[in-house]
């Protein structure tokens, strides 16, 4: 007896105190277990979901009564943990809006309201169809082709972003199937038995549009003000605690309207991206968007129960399957129509593929409506929470599928360039330093194409609509297909410095004329590649010393006069050092800090495809 009134105290306690060990559990997982599995490379978005899964009601949590320890464990008050949840949505799609500016979101109007609404009805009409054909009632197969249709914006945008080809498409997808959540729920209460929807409808509408209209107008002419009053406080509590409440008010007048209150939080990044302070904005709330998140992650975890798994695996299997390969062949298909290529279709098809954090909201309101089963509903309440598990495994997926795409492609394109005997500039190296190069002869105008062994950069190349080629061109026989005796010069950007001294060599042997200008390390790698036979060769390190150096004097206070006549004496000094290691019969020519300096010392110009530069020859 005394043993039953310990464990009822001890429940009591556990009870009182649940929201201090669900707030433990949850910084744990944050703290210490996402990084231990960072180091066996698993996402943290599958990390927060296996925790959910761990500390959830079907994981620990179901054997709470018979250990009371693990109570401290486990996460006691599911219901208590959702407005959090909820809180990391909304987040999200207000740093994604802080990305974003009307301006941009005008420009993607024909991606938003046209690939992206396409591909919301495509792939709800297949998938309504093929559980039409399984048996599914007219009502429920809409209604279940509606919420598995939509994709994961918590999860998609994060691993994207949405300045990457990839990234904004999916974007513009996702953004429009936000926007069209709420008009799905009410078409959803039209659909259902009792229900008298459409008159409720076009009554969210008109309120949902002159809330939305009241947002724009105060909020373009007094925002600017509040961060402004925050900001003279110096504080970054202030300025945080204002950036919050913009987010919940914007939230919360949206959800009066009857609207979603991820739209009040697009709609409240969209309007503080027009001030100056967004970028203050993002880094401040970006910790709290990321635990949020996490929250909402071990809630998804936490609603997978794996005795149904376990007993119904054949039939989430197929279903998932189903699902995936349905949204991935619209997705792909709607793209290519539209012009995208075809490793970014890929992709995206893929990336979109899983159901979303959105359809466990849509199946509850077609549950509620009573269009959907409530046993129909909980069975894809869990295929969702394990679509959503599997995404990242699918944007890896997708992600090198794309990459094989558009190097088959690329060989192709080799195999043709090969051929072509065009007077352009060849570029070894697609790099940081490679790709600036491309686009200034890009802008002059000047023909190139560009090569390199890195296959994501040149997958990302391509995808942006760079002439660039794979290709390793430590291969004698990759160099032989590039027909350098048919190009205007040849740019060595590849840091690499024993390489490019033997790519060096190599060409200078075949193509005696060919100018071949070569990024080098330092003076010795200069030399080395004077020596190779280099036509000129830009120090990296030399130049940025001599630029420092100068910079450095000059807000020192030394004279403007004596500073350029020792920066000309030591780059002279350099000079000399270079040409009598490499056994040249003259100096070679190297760049200067400025263009309209004057060099002292000029012997005769070298044969060069710069020799037209700004900077006369040295």
């Amino acid at each position: 007896m005394g043993r039953q009134a310990c464990f009822k105290q001890h429940m009591n306690v556990d009870t009182h105190h649940g929201g201090l060990s669900d707030a433990l559990v949850i910084l744990g997982a944050a703290g210490l277990v996402i990084p231990g599995f960072a180091r066996f490379r698993i996402s943290p978005v599958i990390g927060f979901i296996l925790v959910g899964l761990l500390v959830g009601p079907s994981g620990l949590g179901s054997m709470v009564r018979d250990h009371p320890w693990l109570s401290h464990v486990t996460i006691t008050d599911t219901a208590g943990i959702a407005p959090y949840a909820e809180l990391g949505i909304v987040l999200l799609l207000f740093s994604i809006g802080l990305e974003l500016s009307f301006k941009r979101l005008w420009s993607m109007r024909a991606l938003v309201f046209g690939v992206g609404a396409a591909e919301l009805a495509g792939g709800a009409i297949i998938i309504a169809l093929g559980l039409a054909a399984l048996g599914e009632a007219p009502s429920s197969a809409i209604g279940l082709g509606l919420a598995l249709a939509l994709s994961s914006t918590a999860l998609v945008l994060p691993m994207v972003g949405t300045q990457s080809p990839v990234g904004r498409t999916a974007f513009s997808m996702l953004l429009f199937e936000d926007l069209a959540l709420v008009p799905i729920i009410f078409l959803l209460g039209a659909l259902g038995p009792s229900a008298n929807g459409l008159g409720g409808l076009l009554d969210i509408s008109i309120r949902g549009g002159i809330t939305i209209a009241v947002m724009l107008v105060v909020g373009r002419y007094v925002l600017p003000h509040v961060f402004a009053q925050a900001a003279r406080t110096k504080s970054p509590e202030v300025f945080l605690a204002a950036s919050l409440l913009v987010v919940i008010v914007s939230s919360l007048m949206t959800t009066l309207a009857g609207l979603s209150p991820i739209v009040g939080a697009l709609l409240a990044g969209l309007l503080i991206a027009e001030t100056d302070y967004h970028g203050e904005v993002e880094v401040m709330t970006a910790p709290f968007k990321g635990l949020a998140l996490g929250v909402f992650l071990i809630t998804v975890g936490m609603s997978v129960d794996m005795r149904v798994v376990a007993s119904n695996w054949w039939a989430l299997v197929f279903a998932i399957t189903g699902v995936v390969f349905a949204k991935t062949l619209v997705t792909a298909a709607l793209l290519r129509l539209s012009g995208a290529r075809k490793g970014v279709a890929a992709e995206v098809g893929l990336l979109m593929a899983s159901p979303s954090e959105t359809t466990l909201i849509v199946l509850s309101a077609a549950s509620a409506a009573h269009i959907v089963a409530p046993a129909t509903a909980a069975f894809w309440q869990i295929a969702t929470a394990i679509g959503l598990t599997i995404t990242p495994l699918l944007a890896r997926f997708g992600h090198d599928l794309a990459r094989r795409i558009e190097m088959r492609s690329g060989e192709d394109h080799a195999h043709h360039a090969s051929h072509e005997e065009e007077d352009r500039a060849v570029i070894i190296g697609f790099g940081r330093v490679g790709r600036m190069v491309c686009d200034l002869l890009a802008a002059h105008g000047q023909p190139y194409i560009a090569i390199d062994s890195n296959a994501d950069a040149i997958a990302e190349g391509r995808r942006e609509g760079y002439p660039v080629l794979f290709g390793d061109v430590a291969r004698a026989e990759m160099l032989d297909r590039l027909r350098l005796g048919h190009a205007r010069a040849l740019v060595l950007t590849m840091d690499d410095p024993v390489l490019s001294v033997i790519v060096t060599r190599r060409v200078r042997g075949w193509v005696p004329e060919l100018p071949i200008i070569a990024r080098a390390r330092d003076t010795a790698h200069a030399s080395e590649l004077y020596r190779a036979g280099a036509t000129d060769v830009v120090p990296e390190t030399l130049e940025s010393s001599l630029q420092l150096a100068e910079t450095a004097l000059v807000d020192l206070g030394v004279a403007m006069g004596p500073v350029i006549a020792s920066i000309h004496q030591r780059r002279e000094d350099l000079r000399q050092e270079i040409k009598q290691s490499a056994n040249m019969a003259v100096a070679p020519r190297l760049r200067r800090a400025r263009a309209t300096d004057v060099d002292p010392v000029t012997p005769a110009p070298m044969a060069s495809a710069t020799a037209t530069s700004a900077s006369a020859p040295e």
